[in-house]
């Protein structure tokens, strides 16, 4: 019985983990999507991209 209490705790322990690492990576991916996006859209109308800011 102990060794199937100490797996268990093990996977939450593994479930917690993951869910704090999408929760810090989520909005990471989200701001470098957004600006990717303005920099497509950026050069798209022919502009250039210079210190992350369209000119």
């Amino acid at each position: 019985m102990k060794e199937a209490a100490g797996e268990a705790n093990m996977t939450v322990i593994t479930i917690v983990l993951i869910a704090i690492v999408l929760a810090a990576g989520i909005p990471l991916i989200n701001r470098l999507m957004a600006q990717t996006q303005a920099k497509s859209e950026c050069i798209n109308n022919g502009q250039t991209w210079v210190n992350g800011r369209c000119q």
